[in-house]
């Protein structure tokens, strides 16, 4: 069993995590999505290695249907966990949140973590049997975005 900490930062009243160890960026951890999403401008998604899968997407999410672009990206680390090869949605309708990425659900499928809101600290728990090199991918299957999730 494997266990780390990140940092959520304490000016936000969401659990946002400090992203130190990928481009300093801050991340909402978000239980109820299913797939990552992007907030800021794509122009630095493809700075940082994305590459455009598919333009103009329709995925649920927001309390009903969204658009974005889906991005493939290698390397994303979240803490000690590594992500070789990720699918995230660039979504435009979120450019004014405090937050570059969203953390969904999915990505740590398999593992255990709490928020510590007290302390202000995410706490990971890849347990014995599961990998900290993760693999999320989204594909299209008639017309409806479906995620696949697990340890490596």
């Amino acid at each position: 069993m494997k266990q780390f900490t990140l940092n959520i930062n304490k000016k936000y009243q969401r659990p946002i995590a400090e992203l130190k160890s990928w481009h300093n960026f801050e991340a909402l951890l978000d239980t109820g999505a299913v797939f990552p999403i992007w907030t800021d401008e794509e122009d630095i998604l493809s700075l940082i290695g994305g590459k455009l899968v598919k333009k103009d997407i329709s995925f649920g999410g927001f309390g009903g249907e969204a658009k974005g672009s889906l991005y493939r990206l290698q390397n994303v680390v979240v803490g000690e966990l590594i992500f070789p090869d990720i699918y995230m949605i660039a979504c435009k309708d979120l450019r004014d949140v405090p937050f570059q990425l969203i953390l969904s659900a999915t990505m740590f499928c398999g593992l255990i973590y709490e928020i510590d809101d007290k302390n202000y600290k995410l706490n990971i728990t890849v347990p014995d049997g599961e990998s900290i090199v993760r693999n999320l991918r989204i594909e299209d299957s008639a017309g409806r975005l479906h995620i696949l999730a697990g340890s490596a």
